[in-house]
């Protein structure tokens, strides 16, 4: 192997360096209240010095030494707080800007929640440099000071001047958009809850209901619905005009921002505070992180403020997106049979209903002169009694063509029902009923 003209111990201070000189920022006293003093600025710096130490560290085999384990693992623990950090200062930076309404208790437990993450990374930092002291990496003399990390708001603003574009095929999209929004909202209906979980509950959820992976999964998921409203819909930021719209991603790009700091949190927790291996380096790293970062309010701030308001501003959000939708969905009518022999009983209702939900724009089903929600179970059966009262065997369904396209489908194979009213296989076209 071609030898390296830099020895480790040289490379180890120059990739320390800024990762040190943050920490000693962060524990001089002549610096901004602790708040103001945590810029965005200074989490990137945090996130960026912090994941090129620890890159270097497992490069050099530090997850398996036990000199280096621990210095490892507290840049883990700087860089996974940071990008927490970072997520939350982001909301606060733009909650003025997202206009949702009633936001004091979600701004307070959010301000909680930034103090948490500092206070935690000011426990680590002073443990950061003794470590490094220790493994005989020179501190630097220098510190960085509050003039590198400026906040970023000001009391300027550049002039809206461009209007937000009207673009080719724009309503597609806009359907597109809401009813995903509509979709994701109805999955964490499941997950939504009134009163702040204990302890003992949150131990329950995490991590074998709420973990990193199906949060970075919804967090995927919310990331493409934002990308797509900003390529297809509007790209005119926070300043645009429309109502409607600028409400409507106000929901999801805050939700966005809190799924990004709980999937931060739910990996440290996972990764380096509750599964800690079977050797007693790691155990002993384990205790000493638990120490600095109290897992019971990691899990609390997790939970009882991020999990709460995620499943608040989706369930909150709905109105808006369907009143978007069914503005802007394609809508038609079809004139279909009636199920044989057994008319709109519970399984024709209910399939009837999920596809009407699945899609989420409006449409009606058309009964002589009454018009029944056709997303509702209880709307179809009551429909259905007027159907048999009067010996009624076609009617007619109204709204948004993407249901109706499916509806005449179920249709075609009598509503799932043989003609004994026994359960048959649907068409693959349907298969998102079995979910």
């Amino acid at each position: 192997m071609k030898q390296c003209p830099v020895s480790f111990s040289e490379k180890i201070r120059l990739f320390s360096r800024d990762y040190l000189k943050c920490c000693l920022y962060i524990l001089s006293p002549d610096a901004p209240e602790l708040r103001h003093k945590f810029t965005k600025k200074l989490f990137s710096k945090l996130i960026g010095s912090s994941q090129v130490l620890e890159d270097f560290l497992d490069f050099h085999g530090a997850k398996n030494n036990n000199d280096w384990y621990l210095y490892r693992e507290l840049s883990a623990a700087v860089r996974h707080l940071s990008l927490g950090g970072y997520a939350q200062k982001h909301i606060q930076n733009r909650l003025v800007f997202y206009g949702l309404g009633e936001v004091e208790t979600f701004e307070a437990e959010g301000a909680g929640t930034l103090d948490f993450l500092i206070t935690s990374l000011r426990k680590i930092a002073p443990v950061i440099l003794d470590e490094a002291g220790r493994l005989g990496i020179q501190i630097p003399e220098t510190r960085f000071d509050a003039s590198d990390f400026p906040g970023i708001t000001t009391d300027e603003r550049f002039e809206y001047n461009i209007d937000a574009e009207e673009k080719t095929e724009q309503k597609k999209h806009i359907v597109k958009v809401s009813s995903e929004f509509l979709s994701i909202a109805k999955h964490f209906d499941r997950f939504r809850f009134y009163e702040p979980y204990d302890l003992e509950k949150i131990r329950t959820l995490v991590p074998d209901m709420i973990n990193e992976v199906e949060v970075r999964r919804y967090e995927m998921l919310v990331h493409n619905l934002q990308s797509s409203f900003d390529t297809y819909v509007i790209q005119g930021g926070y300043a645009f005009r429309r109502r409607k719209l600028r409400a409507l991603r106000s929901h999801f790009s805050v939700v966005f921002h809190i799924l990004q700091m709980m999937g931060r949190l739910l990996h440290f927790y996972e990764r380096h505070l509750h599964e800690a291996g079977y050797k007693d380096i790691y155990k002993k790293a384990r205790n000493q992180l638990s120490f600095l970062v109290d897992p019971d309010v990691l899990l609390d701030r997790t939970i009882n403020y991020g999990l709460y308001h995620v499943c608040h501003f989706l369930s909150h959000g709905k109105d808006v997106a369907r009143e978007i939708l069914n503005e802007n969905i394609e809508r038609a009518s079809i004139e279909v049979g009636v199920p044989i022999p057994r008319g709109f009983h519970s399984r024709p209702s209910l399939l009837v209903a999920k596809i009407v939900q699945h899609y989420g724009g409006q449409v009606e089903l058309c009964v002589g002169d009454g018009r029944f929600d056709a997303s509702s179970v209880l709307d179809i059966q009551w429909a259905g009694g007027k159907i048999q009262n009067e010996n009624i065997s076609k009617v007619c369904f109204e709204g948004d063509v993407r249901s109706l396209r499916d509806l005449e489908v179920l249709s075609g194979v009598n509503y799932g029902e043989d003609s004994m009213g026994n359960g048959i296989p649907l068409p693959k076209e349907l298969n998102y009923l079995k979910e």
